[in-house]
């Protein structure tokens, strides 16, 4: 599991940072959930790995300043190990 946020926030647009962010993981194929404080994406270890790095790099080009990332390996159900 992947869980991110793109800065700078805007509460008027939707960012081009953000909407790049989004395209990535949804073109992974990850099973993504917008929270209020960041977006978490979740499949297996190759998805989610291979969509860090295009994340990164494609939010960086779309105008991104700060990018917080965290990587969870969850268990069977869907909890840590």
């Amino acid at each position: 599991m992947v869980e991110f946020t793109t800065e700078p926030f805007e509460l008027d647009t939707f960012p081009e940072h953000a909407v790049a962010a989004r395209k990535v993981v949804d073109e992974a194929g990850l099973a993504v959930s917008v929270g209020p404080f960041g977006t978490g994406a979740e499949g297996d270890a190759e998805q989610v790995l291979g969509a860090v790095t295009k994340l990164l790099r494609d939010t960086l080009d779309a105008g991104a300043t700060r990018i917080s990332v965290q990587v969870s390996v969850l268990g069977e159900e869907g909890g840590t190990p």
